[in-house]
């Protein structure tokens, strides 16, 4: 079965496609993923619904935004046509290193993101509006898609998991921004009086809210390793979903796309070599995703 918009494409009307954190460098990584599968032949555009975290709510909202994966490929590679960001000062990356690796001795996950939470709340940043200034800048459109599109966030007081779509009326750059506010780093972004940050600090991918799909894509940036140096929940949450029954293909960056992403995720100056070493790794992996999809269509 096609898409219906390119004949003899593989159909991924029922996949979820799973787009993960990992900064701007993550941002270009995927966004170069996703124009290389589509030089080889698979147009994840076509997923039945995308759940995006941090970085990976930025690239969700941009691709169903309406501009093509080459004109997004342009926003990552052409320094006239990227998007301002800010970069941090490295005495915020150097202390939220210091967060998570303090945090990873909390054995209750949900007191660690409370931990978070509340360094997010007190640190020094920029404001809320110059930071929705830059995340407004890197979305094409902001109305929410007319296809699924869930976004994951952390409540900074309570630590609980706040998944915003079109039926939460919140606005989509709030939205975005939200899952994006890195603690110590952004600041935690207010909607309807409460305060959100990061969904990352849930999970890289949180590709468990896929839970219940038949075949799951997963773009992780992150991939296997988390931002304290220890494993991330990756492989766990394709285990999990493999066991339930579901199809599951996972792409994490290469060694020449890890080489490009650099090893500051927040790093703008990442963006075009990451971008492209993401579409290299595209087109190579198109074939087996292709492959993947192919066998889960239904004759």
């Amino acid at each position: 079965m096609g898409s219906p918009d390119k004949p003899g494409l593989p159909e991924l009307g029922g996949t979820t496609l799973v787009l993960g954190g990992g900064g701007v460098s993550g941002i270009a990584w995927m966004t170069g993923l996703l124009a290389g599968l589509e030089d080889g032949g698979v147009d994840l555009r076509s997923a039945g619904r995308i759940i995006g975290t941090s970085a990976g709510s930025t690239v969700g909202a941009q691709l169903w935004s309406g501009l093509s994966l080459g004109q997004l490929f342009a926003r990552q590679v052409d320094p006239e046509q990227q998007p301002r960001e800010i970069s941090p000062p490295f005495r915020q990356l150097a202390a939220l290193l210091e967060a998570f690796r303090t945090a990873a001795g909390i054995a209750d996950p949900l007191e660690r993101r409370k931990r978070m939470g509340r360094i997010a709340i007190d640190s020094q940043t920029v404001s809320e509006a110059e930071r929705r200034a830059v995340i407004a800048g890197r979305l094409p459109s902001h109305h929410w898609p007319a296809r699924p599109l869930q976004l994951t966030a952390i409540d900074a007081e309570s630590g609980a998991l706040r998944i915003f779509d079109a039926g939460a009326g919140v606005d989509l750059v709030d939205a975005v921004a939200a899952s994006c506010a890195v603690p110590g780093i952004w600041p935690p972004v207010t909607v309807a009086g409460r305060r959100y940050v990061d969904g990352g600090l849930r999970s890289a991918d949180n590709a468990d809210l896929a839970a219940g799909d038949a075949s799951v894509i997963i773009l992780s940036p992150i991939g296997g390793v988390a931002p304290n140096g220890g494993a991330s929940t990756l492989t766990a949450e394709v285990a999990s979903l493999e066991a339930a029954g579901a199809r599951v293909i996972a792409i994490e960056p290469e060694p020449e796309a890890r080489s490009a992403m650099g090893i500051n995720a927040l790093d703008p100056s990442t963006r075009a070599a990451a971008a492209q070493a993401g579409r290299r790794q595209g087109r190579r992996e198109a074939p087996r995703v292709s492959e993947w999809a192919s066998a889960g269509a239904i004759p």
